[in-house]
């Protein structure tokens, strides 16, 4: 059993190393292959006999243990059976004979088998090594026809890369000189509203920019004109600086000029609404000097009321506080515009003119051109509001007085109104009065229209009744009367209606009571 194994593995390793050169061949040991298929088929099938060998092997060792047991039984029944004893003979000589047989068979089969291995073995050695010549033939070969073979197919490769390059960079030539002419085209016909676009804007430019240039020159004109006019006006403002600080007459009359304006912006007239210039005697001992005193101006309120105002102002001493440098000196020039501020309340108190105008109220209103004139002083002498008050002096701005001033004017209006609405009221009264006279004289001739009418109708009752039966008897009597036939007069149903002129005499009635 140990050398059928043996012989097995011997088996197994030719068929794996047959197996092996068959795998590391290639297509030029094809015959080769074909003579190892056969040859492997005979193995095969020597493989089955060895195989059936061994079956009748473990037979005939199954005998053998079936040969011992039944020399045990013998052995047993030898002294109970003589008679098996001959056949035991005879079967033991046929189990030599078997046995004999059955060596010399598997003997037989053994060097059969044997000289199959050794010539399998041979023919293997033979063809591993044709193999092995041939496959390093077969790879020498392949490397060289590979080298071949990289050579020419660089060659053709650079040579197809070259003439694909060229035919390319041609077609590509041809190509790009198309598009070329074919972008240009597009581009041409697409930049032309573009170039027609920036031609006009190029032109609107130029129109614009010489329209600046004629702008700017006139721009520069206006400008210099500005300036001659701004120095004008500052010089006359020098000039009128300079007058209402040196003159005092053209400061009074600067102030007076200022309380007119306030005045007549807020509607109201000189000479109707407002009187200037007005002097009334003065009764003050004190006053011999003028003999006369003379508001500003003297604005009448309805109800034959007048409000008495007088323009003042310290120019000097404020135009040198805001015109100093030191703040010291602006203290200084501040405290001098209050104190004549206070001086200008006190002189107006003095006067009194309420004493002066009957219909005056008891204060007088102290008009200061200025809001900034009034808030210094204050600013600067916080009691002359209260000091001006116990002077019976009402100090105003132009913009208190613009109030005061359109307060008036308004009450002008209102007073205006009322004497227009009792204008009204007796117009309404005489119309009253002259409608009930016409609607009087109505009536009459409504009378005399329907005793006209009563008349008439009268008239054409006899006529039609008499006189025309006494003319249509002519046509009876066949005499020729003419084309023209006689007709009846009608007579007049409508009558005057005093309703209509009674109605409109109510409405007017109510109307005149409202």
């Amino acid at each position: 059993m140990t050398g059928l194994t043996i012989a097995l593995l011997a088996i197994a390793a030719l068929l794996i190393g047959l197996a092996l050169g068959w795998v590391l061949g290639s297509k030029p040991v094809a015959a080769a292959r074909a003579d190892s298929a056969a040859r492997e088929a005979d193995f095969k099938r020597a493989i089955v006999d060895l195989a059936s060998a061994e079956e009748r092997a473990r037979a005939a060792d199954q005998l053998r243990a079936e040969l011992a047991t039944i020399r045990d039984e013998r052995d047993v029944a030898r002294l109970e059976n003589t008679a098996l004893k001959t056949h035991t003979a005879a079967f033991e000589s046929r189990l030599a004979d078997m046995h004999a047989t059955n060596d010399a068979r598997q003997r037989a089969e053994r060097d059969t088998y044997e000289g199959r291995i050794a010539d399998i073995r041979q023919v293997t050695a033979a063809r591993e090594k044709m193999i092995s010549d041939t496959h390093a033939t077969r790879i020498a070969e392949l490397l060289h026809a590979k080298e071949l073979l990289a050579t020419q197919f660089a060659e053709v490769s650079n040579k197809l890369l070259t003439d694909a390059q060229n035919a390319f960079l041609k077609r590509a030539d041809e190509r790009f000189r198309q598009s070329e002419e074919t972008a240009g085209a597009n581009l041409k016909s697409m930049l032309q509203p573009v170039s027609d676009r920036l031609l006009r804007y190029e032109e609107a430019v130029t129109k614009v920019e010489l329209d600046r240039v004629s702008a700017f020159d006139q721009l520069k004109g206006q400008i210099e004109g500005l300036r001659v006019g701004q120095e004008k006006v500052s010089s006359e403002a020098a000039k009128l600086v300079n007058s209402l600080r040196n003159a005092p007459k053209s400061r009074g009359r600067w102030g007076e000029q200022q309380l007119k304006n306030v005045l007549e912006t807020c509607g109201l007239s000189e000479h109707t609404d407002f009187q200037t210039e007005v002097s009334v005697a003065s009764g003050d001992a004190d006053e011999r000097a003028g003999g006369r005193l003379r508001p500003d101006a003297i604005v009448k309120v309805p109800g034959g009321r007048a409000l008495v105002i007088d323009a003042k102002v310290s120019l000097n001493a404020y135009q040198d506080a805001f015109g100093a440098v030191d703040e010291e000196e602006r203290a200084k020039g501040l405290a001098l515009h209050a104190a004549a501020m206070r001086a200008h309340v006190n002189g107006l108190g003095n006067k009194a003119y309420w004493s002066q105008f009957a219909d005056a109220p008891d204060y007088v209103i102290m008009f200061v051109p200025g809001e900034h004139f009034l808030s210094a002083a204050l600013e600067q002498d916080p009691t002359l509001w209260d000091f001006a008050f116990e002077k019976r002096v009402l100090l105003a701005t132009p913009t208190n007085l613009i109030a005061i001033a359109r307060t008036v004017a308004a009450v002008w209006r209102q007073e205006r109104l009322a004497k227009e609405a009792a204008e009204i009221g007796r117009l309404g009264k005489e119309m009253h009065d002259r409608l009930a006279k016409v609607a009087d004289d109505l009536r009459k001739v409504g009378a005399g229209l329907n005793s006209a009418v009563n008349n008439f109708n009268s008239f054409s009752n006899s006529f039609n009744g008499r006189l025309m039966v006494t003319g249509r008897k002519f046509r009876d009597l066949n005499i020729e009367t003419g084309a023209r036939e006689l007709e009846d007069v009608s007579p007049v149903e409508a009558l005057a209606r005093y309703d209509d002129g009674a109605k409109l005499l109510t409405q007017a009635e109510e109307k005149a009571s409202e």
